[in-house]
């Protein structure tokens, strides 16, 4: 799979894109990360990609130009299935997208700034319009690192446990069940005995009445609408 993520600071990408998961997809060539800074495509020169939005509104919007002329570019090279924009207004990013999304070839993911992006990109361009949540952040590149991780950790041969996505929250609709480790008993406080009973059928059905437990509980949203 590869990814192209569009931004004007690339270097908010070095640490999460340097460790754990998504250093070892790279590293077996199972996911490939292309950063492309948006300022290289500016016509102008002083590079600016930002300007005063029209109707004297508030804050900076990004320019077209710059944006247009790298998403054609890479467009150029190679088919993309989806092109998503990072903004607080897309469609509220779960786990089902992120489901598909890790089935595509090849992504461009374009990060936000200032004020936002000149209409026009969306329109002609986007295809696929994503929120991590209902805040604002100062760019869209945290969220497009939320997005890669989500993403990537699922394409198969990733994780090392190639059961270990299919068990995650919001898989089957629930969230995961209560997980314990070594050793049995800490403080007194101790591991629930059927976990330790080597009974595979019961501690199956264990974990199904925790996580519907659990779901009641933190995300009874979930439960209701069925997902």
């Amino acid at each position: 799979m590869r990814i192209d993520i569009l931004t004007i600071f690339p270097q908010m990408f070095e640490g999460p894109f340097s460790h754990s998961i998504i250093k070892r997809a790279q590293e077996k060539g199972l996911a490939e990360i292309f950063l492309h800074y948006i300022r290289d495509y500016a016509d102008n020169k002083h590079r600016k990609v930002d300007d005063y939005a029209y109707g004297h509104g508030a804050g900076m919007v990004m320019m077209i130009q710059p944006i247009a002329d790298c998403i054609e570019k890479l467009k150029a090279e190679r088919n993309y299935d989806e092109v998503i924009f990072m903004t607080p207004d897309g469609v509220l990013f779960e786990q089902k997208i992120a489901n598909r999304l890790s089935t595509l070839e090849n992504i461009i993911l374009l990060c936000g700034h200032y004020k936002g992006i000149d209409e026009r990109i969306r329109e002609h361009f986007i295809t696929m319009e994503l929120s991590i949540g209902d805040y604002v952040l100062s760019g869209g590149e945290l969220a497009a690192a939320v997005i890669t991780d989500s993403i990537i950790r699922l394409i198969p041969g990733v994780l090392g446990d190639e059961t270990s996505a299919l068990t995650d929250s919001f898989q089957d609709g629930l969230l995961s069940p209560p997980v314990y480790t070594r050793p049995s008993e800490y403080r007194g406080w101790k591991v629930p005995d059927i976990l330790l009973s080597g009974n595979e059928k019961e501690i199956n059905k264990w974990n199904v009445e925790k996580a519907i437990e659990r779901t009641k509980h933190r995300r009874k949203g979930m439960l209701e609408e069925g997902i």
